[in-house]
């Protein structure tokens, strides 16, 4: 079947630098686009050229309203469409518009994203595992920051295990919260993304946003609040307890950790995350999401970094954990973490 799409003002854009973005249709839909002077074809079967149809009408419909398409978005966008049917470039676009996120919409750029927003929306234990730049933190911060903008909650809430990666940088001057803020940083910086400067800091001095070293939380019941724990994988078991146990009234919480970076140091008790994720697994109320390489947003070589890595350790001998198809696990086989004797290695330690 072969289909004619008139080319409107400002179509072009959707082409992308050299086409890709044409090509990213082409291979997700299993089409071919032919470029005319005043159309484009679009040829393959009946229901792909419909769907590659409704890509060409949404962007048309999108740029017409005003919607415009940050740095990225719209081919992170695109190999959503492509890989599952049931989502649209508008409806994908027009989710991020309805939430409230600051500056800017927020949209997933993956199937997994998209799922820990929707855990993140309708629970209210998230649990979001997986590498570096999959968009664990920043996702959960601007959820925080839309349920707070629509008062669905009175305060942010953000913690992080004070633990360095590889290196000790022994007494910090300053008060508690100059002491904590290098850990903080992703955090903050996400915060100032979303944020004008000048409010996150007037939220800061109201404790509207709150900085809560885990440490110091024992005790504490947090109601009426959005809590993120971010690098989670650093927590000890008896830490992890403790702040799972704090959810108040109206509030909730968010843990994020990478189960390949555990920085505890060697001796240490078994990572809080990973003993997390076996006890509370069935748990009702309690959604984890899995992320792996494929939801990696940043450059595209962090994906091919994260892949070599996996590989490096596997020509070892080791026994990498990775996350497939929502399971943990090592070497391809479903791998339940079992505790570690006193004074062995954390697991998946780098």
């Amino acid at each position: 079947m072969k289909k004619n799409v008139e080319i409107t003002p400002n179509i072009e854009t959707l082409f992308g630098p050299r086409d890709e973005n044409l090509h990213l249709i082409e291979d997700g839909l299993n089409v071919t686009i032919d470029l005319k002077t005043d159309c484009v074809v679009i040829e393959g079967a009946a229901a792909d050229v419909a769907r590659a149809e409704q890509v060409f009408s949404d962007y048309r419909h999108l740029i017409c309203t005003g919607y415009t398409f940050s740095n990225g978005d719209l081919s992170s966008m695109l190999r959503l469409v492509s890989s599952e049917p049931t989502v649209t470039l508008r409806t994908l676009a027009e989710a991020g518009r309805a939430r409230s996120f600051g500056k800017r919409p927020i949209t997933p750029k993956s199937m997994n994203q998209r799922r820990y927003m929707e855990a993140m929306e309708n629970n209210d234990m998230v649990f979001g595992i997986g590498p570096a730049g999959t968009g664990k933190t920043y996702l959960a911060v601007a959820m925080a920051v839309s349920a707070l903008l629509a008062k669905k909650v009175n305060r942010i809430i953000l913690a992080r295990p004070a633990v360095e990666a590889g290196e000790r940088l022994g007494f910090l001057p300053g008060t508690l919260q100059e002491k904590i803020d290098p850990y903080l940083r992703p955090l903050y910086d996400a915060l100032y993304d979303m944020m004008d400067p000048e409010k996150v800091d007037r939220y800061l001095e109201k404790n509207i946003i709150e900085i809560a070293p885990i440490a110091f939380m024992r005790g504490r019941t947090l109601n009426d609040s959005f809590i993120i724990l971010d690098e989670a994988q650093n927590t000890t078991s008896e830490q992890m307890k403790m702040f799972v146990t704090r959810l108040g009234f109206g509030s909730k919480a968010v843990i994020t950790g990478d189960i390949t970076q555990i920085d505890l140091p060697g001796g240490a008790r078994r990572s809080g995350l990973l003993e997390a994720i076996e006890i509370l697994k069935n748990t009702e109320g309690v959604v984890f999401t899995y992320f792996d390489e494929t939801d990696v947003v940043r450059h595209q070589l962090v994906q091919r970094i994260i892949r070599a890595y996996d590989d490096h350790k596997s020509r070892d001998g080791q026994t990498p954990l990775v996350i497939q198809n929502g399971e943990l696990r090592a070497n391809g086989r479903k791998e339940v973490p079992q505790p570690e004797t006193k004074g062995e290695a954390t697991a998946g330690r780098d």
